[in-house]
């Protein structure tokens, strides 16, 4: 089952259709999200025990989905303990959260709702379900500290205002971890929501680092769909139903830099370039 276009929906995407099909590369080129603490090692499942006995293979079911293209992001959902930790980082009866294929900054999660009733709508009518969107907020706010704490893992030793931290992590009688000074504040450099025009059918969240530094992050579209208003954040919807985000196009737009403001026109090239020394700053702050 595909989830039918929207009245209106506009019809442009932001990855290409070897990616939807998971045959683009690079993949898996960043480093995936690992466990980070208690939290996702409780929400995860534990590796089941090896048989004592041989048993003859379970036959597969005559009508099994298939999730290929724009339904591959189904998989997950009707399977997550098929998949090993480098794509699954917890699941839960409501929720399976996932590291994206192709991200698009150094840590990219995607938080994908179980709920058959809701999974193939588009966010904008999904979330016109208050319940139903407070209880993906509230999923998000979780998963946002997870890409925080693996933030500050992957770039915490580069970052001068994590310098206080690290010192009194280092030192020969450490403080309790409740009188550690606080460092820097990870979470407000994740941005969370959804994008205008989903390419990918299965509802799902952005949850990233604005860093926008990645190898899968490849083209001006790719770039413009974290960095316009063709990501809606969660905190914005419901959307009102004259708000201009339902229907208005933004992947061509000028490409402007996230951090400094810096306009490079259409040239994704010389804002390729500009982004590595933006990142090495930006970590560095």
């Amino acid at each position: 089952m595909s989830r039918q276009p929207r009245v209106g929906e506009h019809g442009e995407d932001a990855i290409t259709e070897e990616e939807m099909a998971g045959t683009a590369v690079p993949a898996l080129t960043a480093e995936p999200t690992k466990r980070l603490n208690a939290f996702t090692e409780l929400m995860s499942p534990k590796k089941p025990k090896p048989p004592t006995h041989t048993a003859a293979a379970p036959r597969p079911p005559s009508r099994a989905p298939v999730f290929a293209g724009r339904d591959g992001l189904g998989a997950y959902t009707a399977s997550p303990q098929s998949y090993g930790p480098d794509r699954i980082v917890y699941h839960n009866e409501d929720f399976v959260v996932i590291n994206d294929l192709y991200p698009k900054s150094s840590v990219h999660l995607l938080l994908l709702p179980r709920n058959p009733r809701k999974q193939l709508l588009h966010p904008f009518d999904a979330f016109e379900d208050i319940a139903f969107l407070a209880s993906c907020r509230a999923e998000v706010a979780g998963v946002k500290k997870l890409v925080a704490a693996e933030l500050r893992r992957k770039h915490g030793a580069y970052s001068a205002s994590e310098k206080a931290r690290r010192d009194a992590m280092d030192a020969d009688e450490p403080p309790d971890v409740d009188e550690l000074p606080s460092g820097r504040d990870w979470e407000s450099e994740v941005k969370t929501g959804v994008h205008a025009h989903p390419s990918m059918n299965h509802l799902h969240v952005h949850v990233l680092a604005r860093d926008m530094h990645s190898p899968c992050m490849r083209h001006r579209k790719h770039y413009n769909s974290f960095n316009t208003p063709f990501l809606v954040p969660l905190e914005d919807l419901p959307l009102a139903i004259n708000d201009v985000r339902r229907h208005a196009r933004y992947l061509d737009e000028d490409l402007v830099c996230w951090r400094c403001g810096k306009n490079f026109g259409k040239s994704f090239a010389k804002l390729k370039e500009h982004l590595e020394g933006e990142f090495e700053a930006w970590r560095k702050e």
